[in-house]
């Protein structure tokens, strides 16, 4: 329901690639940490936000989407249901094409409200998972 195929398919092969990923730490553990990499392989710039602001995968990290000095295209979120909406917001606030909330985050008037700005969305969904099946 929050992830028809021709919205993923966009979001990943036509919005941009410039990933700003919400969550992701130098914890190897941590699922962003795979996805990150997964959509690096893909050609996708991968763009660290986490309050630690720590370097990942070479790219340099910020503590939120507004330190970013540059355009990002898609909003990867890797945090909690219940933190997710503000981040969406924030996401369509520096002008973000997309949004993409994580496997397990759900929050549908953050979905609202987001496509209602204009902006793709995905909800529960990952794609480390889809992009490879996009051939």
């Amino acid at each position: 329901m929050y992830g028809d195929p021709s919205t993923i398919r966009k979001i990943l092969t036509e919005s941009g690639d410039t990933w700003a990923v919400v969550g992701l730490s130098s914890n190897r553990s941590r699922a962003a940490y795979g996805v990150a990499e997964v959509l690096r392989r893909f050609g996708k710039r991968v763009v660290p936000v986490h309050p630690k602001a720590e370097t990942v995968h070479g790219e340099q990290g910020y503590a939120s989407l507004a330190d970013i000095p540059f355009e990002v295209d898609v909003v990867d979120v890797f945090v909690n249901s219940d933190l997710a909406g503000a981040v969406a917001d924030e996401a369509a606030d520096i002008g973000a094409k997309a949004v993409w909330f994580q496997l397990g985050v759900i929050d549908e008037s953050a979905y609202e409200r987001t496509r209602a700005a204009g902006l793709d969305m995905v909800m529960d969904r990952c794609p480390a998972i889809e992009i490879p099946r996009l051939g």
